[in-house]
């Protein structure tokens, strides 16, 4: 099978496993080293967090975030150690600012210090203005829109595959909106453990508290193009810190963006951290990529065979 054009894949909050990065970081020196610089950048002790914290810790938003892309880019560092590089990257939520360091837009260290700063500014938006968020499976996008123009103040906020979107916003709201979907024929409506309503107008106040944190850094042209999941195109740097602010009320164009990357020519979608959630959504876009999942020494061997078989 002919791979294609490759895809680095970012995951975003949800795809967290406690001891996620401790195997790569034992292995890897490379790896080590991100979590040692991005402790240092963040202010926080990455390294306790990814490798022993309990899940109850490492699940607030404020710490989930930094330890999310921290662990990304120390499996990136092992992977570029053994010279693998991407045709495009791409990111779900947070997962754009470790895409954005894969192509070298952003400085690790900027990163992953601007993420511990965007969780903060998210957490503090979800304490001042509650909210929650609900998957809706099993239903068109446009039956799920529909749903959402009817019911005042819930949003959608995550286009993740074709029959799964997730929804955000006041907890009534998203409440009538779960019963409404199961009135329509959803196959399920499920709350999420989040702390707020994510990407929606809700947390219009962690955009303004990251936006001038964003309006300081100079991104650099990415050496791979960045498909933002804000817009589902291809953007360029003076693009980004923009789209970086805009993406925190606005939904996340998975689905579109993968879709995007297919027409582009992408075949082979590489899942770089914590889990394989991106990979199973990719699956359902089209079931004919080809989709791996690297975050171990074993998945991260696996991916070097696979591509030097191609």
């Amino acid at each position: 099978m002919s791979r294609g054009l490759v895809a680095f894949c970012f995951p975003g909050q949800g795809s967290l496993e406690t001891g996620m990065g401790l195997e790569i970081a034992t292995s890897a020196p490379e790896a080590m080293e991100v979590f040692e610089r991005g402790s240092e950048a963040a202010g926080i002790d990455l390294v306790r967090l990814c490798f022993d914290a309990p899940e109850e810790e490492l699940v607030e938003t404020e710490v989930q975030q930094p330890a999310l892309v921290a662990t990304s880019l120390a499996v990136l560092a092992a992977v570029r150690k053994r010279g693998i590089k991407p045709d495009f990257v791409v990111g779900h939520s947070v997962g754009e600012f470790a895409a954005l360091a894969a192509a070298g837009a952003l400085r690790v260290e900027e990163a992953i210090a601007l993420v511990r700063e965007r969780g903060l500014a998210m957490a503090d938006a979800a304490r001042k203005n509650p909210g929650s968020m609900a998957a809706i499976l099993g239903l068109d996008d446009e039956v799920v829109e529909r749903i959402c123009r009817r019911i005042a103040n819930v949003w959608p906020a995550n286009y993740n595959c074709p029959g799964q979107i997730v929804v955000s916003g006041e907890n009534p709201a998203v409440d009538e909106a779960c019963e409404a979907a199961e009135r329509e024929g959803a196959r399920r409506a499920v709350k999420l453990r989040v702390s707020g309503a994510f990407h929606s107008p809700l947390v219009a106040r962690a955009a303004d508290r990251l936006r001038p944190a964003l309006e300081k850094v100079k991104f650099a042209e990415p050496s791979a193009p960045f498909m933002s999941t804000v817009t589902a195109r291809v953007e360029t740097a003076k693009r980004m810190g923009p789209l970086l602010v805009e993406q925190l009320t606005a939904p996340v164009r998975f689905t579109q963006a993968a879709q995007a990357l297919l027409v582009e020519g992408v075949h082979t979608f590489v899942e770089i951290g914590p889990g394989n959630v991106l990979s199973g959504l990719v699956k359902r876009i089209d079931r004919n990529a080809r989709t791996i999942s690297v975050s171990t020494p074993e998945s991260l061997a696996m991916l070097e065979e696979t591509l030097a078989a191609d």
